[in-house]
This record gives structure tokens, sequence and C-alpha cells, in this order.
């Protein structure tokens, strides 16, 4: 890995060291766009092609309705271990719920905001290189909390056209309505359209490799009125370490996001002296080929460099320059410097706290911004399931104290009808007190 001293980088030179390896959208736009249009086009026929070309799967029906499915037979470990991170989820996400209040601006005016769930939802849970039970897991959870009344779960199947037994358990459990077994571009089409069995939804979530993220970008902007989660990126993670950090569980930590794949983006942040640099890189050597997905981890560690702070206040400042997906502080006291922390998906503090445990079951989510998105977006939570409507609701004293001021706003905006809607209601209200 390259290394850089941060005090005697450049302004350019930061800006060079945090853009991430540059993704060709325009190439990716070209291959996506037509999928995306066959897919409006032709439905299932489409998507059936597609999943063929790039799945080798051929099968009748694309879309299953969850009900319909028997329970999936699971090893009791296995099931032990997802029923605790759906209990963490849920626990987590269901805190996060706000309550209504009611604030009376001035006497007689009432105003309030209101969540209502957004009524059908898309989740796309990867699995190309490898299945992603977990993030079925961590993007129904919240929809079943909201209260979500359609749930299509899009993920490419086996080639007999079956589905990862875990991803139907944890859909089942968390109240997925329909499976469709789709992945790629083809899958985020048929959710954002609709076709003849897959329910068109108005909000599609989940990780994906350039393809699915580019036509989730596409389709956002395009006729069929659909929202997205957040763009999104390949994985990355950014180690803070001090002289207190074992070397082996650094090593293990970039590991654990350079083994997503070869263009996950791993970043060390080494702080303050005493620092043993060389045994984290011989324990990345030797963790590294002892990986089954080694080969990707090492092409990954290839673009991924380390960077030397004077101190813990230049180790964040380069952090929140960086906006990682996951950041991981794993130095002495790592609480204390929470609240410096500004830009970052999701924050692992401390010796004891694997950036593992958020992927998995410590109930934090999953789906996080990445690519420096984190200076902008957070990370996927209840909220994202919800939709905020506000409501006002005014006495005929609150009109008669704020009326004047709105028709004021109204003369110099040039506004006559906005004006007019309120003064025939104060007129009224005066004829009404004058023959009483």
């Amino acid at each position: 890995m390259k290394s850089y001293r941060f005090s005697e980088l450049s302004d350019d030179e930061v800006r060079s060291l945090i853009a991430r390896p540059r993704i060709d959208f325009s190439s990716v736009f070209a291959l996506v766009n037509p999928i995306v249009d066959h897919v409006r086009q032709r439905g299932d026929a489409a998507v059936k092609e597609y999943t063929f070309r790039f799945d080798k799967a051929e099968f009748d029906n694309i879309v299953q309705l969850v009900s319909d499915l028997p329970d999936p037979l699971l090893d009791p470990r296995v099931k032990e271990a997802f029923d605790i991170a759906y209990d963490n989820i849920y626990a987590f996400h269901a805190a996060q719920r706000t309550p209504e209040r009611n604030v009376e601006n001035m006497k007689g005016v009432r105003c309030k905001r209101v969540a209502r769930s957004i009524n059908s939802v898309g989740l796309y849970v990867p699995g190309g290189t490898a299945v992603l039970p977990s993030t079925a897991l961590m993007l129904s959870v919240p929809a079943q909390i909201a209260g979500c009344k359609t749930i299509v779960l899009a993920t490419p199947p086996a080639q007999d056209g079956t589905i990862c037994k875990e991803v139907v358990y944890c859909a089942k459990k968390a109240g997925v309505t329909h499976i469709l077994k789709a992945g790629g571009a083809q899958a985020i089409s048929a959710m954002a359209w609709g076709t003849e069995t897959c329910p068109k939804v108005e909000k599609i979530f989940g990780p994906g490799n350039q393809y699915v993220t580019a036509a989730k970008m596409i389709l956002q902007n395009s006729e069929a009125m659909v929202s997205i989660d957040m763009p999104a990126g390949p994985s990355e993670v950014l180690v803070i370490a001090d002289k207190h950090a074992i070397p082996r569980h650094v090593a293990a930590d970039l590991l654990s996001q350079a083994e997503h794949g070869p263009d996950s983006q791993v970043v060390l942040v080494i702080t303050g002296e005493g620092v043993d640099v060389n045994a984290i890189e011989e324990e990345l050597k030797k963790q590294c080929q002892s990986l089954p997905r080694g080969e990707f981890a090492a092409k990954a560690l290839t673009h991924s460099f380390i960077v030397y702070a004077h101190d813990m206040l230049e180790s964040i400042k380069f952090s929140n320059l960086y906006a990682p997906e996951h950041l991981i502080v794993n130095v002495k006291d790592a609480e204390k410097w929470e609240g410096f922390i500004e830009n970052a998906g999701s924050v692992f503090l401390g010796p004891w706290t694997p950036e593992s445990v958020g992927d998995y079951a410590s109930g934090t989510n999953h789906v996080l911004p990445t690519y420096g998105y984190a200076r902008m977006y957070g990370g996927v939570s209840l909220d994202s399931f919800l939709k905020y409507i506000t409501v006002q609701s005014l006495t005929e004293e609150g009109l008669r104290k704020l009326g004047p001021y709105v028709a004021t706003m109204a003369e110099v905006e040039g506004l006559d009808a906005h004006k007019l809607a309120v003064t025939l209601r104060l007129e009224d209200i005066e004829a009404r007190h004058v023959l009483t």
C-alpha cells in the first residue's frame, strides 16, 4: 500500500487522494439504458431474457408471492444467528419512531407533522460473487416497521431458478410480499416500471454493482416516477489506528471490506508514533493469502493507501475529508473523539468493535453512502421508508391574528388570489361579529 504524510500534502494532492477510483458512468449508462427501455416495453419477457443471458437461469415465473413459499429449513445455528440479527435490527429501527407533536405557533394556529409509510418499496439484495441475506434483513425490517404495504425483494437466482434459502427465511420473517427472481439493471427496471407480475414500486433501496447503481440513477430521473435511497459505489472502510491497536485486528478490518470486490477501497490512517506498520502489512499479506476471496482483496489493496497523521485531530480531519462508508476508530479512549466526526456512513469505536458487527447483527443498518456521499447522505433508516405530511388547523381567532400578515405578504408578491382567500374569510368573520 502506498503511504503519505498528511501534513506534507498540498490541497490538490489531498483532493486527488480522497477521490475514489473513477467509474466510467458514460459507458455504463450506454449499456444499461437499453435494458431499462426493453424492460419498460416488454416487461416479464425482457427480464427473463436478461436473467438467462447474465445469470444462465431459465424458468417460468420470475415473481413469487412470499406467502406461497414453504418455510426454508435452516441449520439451527444459522437460524439463531439470523434471529438475533433480526431482533437487534428491529429494536434499533423501531426506536427511531418519532412521536407526533402538535405545535401552537400562535393562539389558534396549530401545526403538526405526521408520518405515513411509502406504499410500495423495492429492495435489491445482491447475489453475484456473494449471497447477502444480511442485506435482506437490513432493508426489509425497517420497511416492515414502517408499515409498507407492498415489499418486493429482488435478488439474482441460482441457475435452477431457486433463491438462497437464508434470503427466503429473512424475507418471510420480515414481511416481504413478493420475491423477484432477477438481478442487475433488469431487476431495478422491473421494480421501477412494473411488469405483468412484478408490482411497480415507489422507492428502490439496496446496494449493487455499477450496473445496478446506474439503473437506479437513470430511473430516478425518468418517467417511472420512482425514488432511490442514495447513490452508491464500491464498498470502503477507513481505519484510524494508534500504537494501542493490535496489528492483526487492523489487518482483518481492512480485509473485511477489501474482500467485497476488486473495486473496494480501504484506507489506513496511522495516528501518532509507535505504530508497528510493518506488522500490519505482514498481517495483511498473511491473512489475504488464507482468504477464499483473497484474490478480490489483493486487487482492492492495489489502489488502497496509508496516511500518516500527527495526532487524532489530524486523523479525523482527513477522515472527514474522505467521508468513508465505514469508519473504524481503533485508538485508546475512542469514544471521546465521536463529537469530532462529521462525515461517515457508520462509525465503529474502540478495539472491540469490528465493522463486521454493523454489517450483520449489532442493529445498525449496513446500507450506507459510499464514494464520498457520506458528506451529504446518511444510511438507510426507518425514515427512509416514511414520508412526512404537514398539517395545519386554524381557529377563527387564529385566522384573525395571522391572516393580516399573510395578506400583506401575498400583496408584496403580487398574488392577489392568495390574499383574497384570507381577506374574504376575515370579512365574513367581521360581518358575523357585527350581526351578533
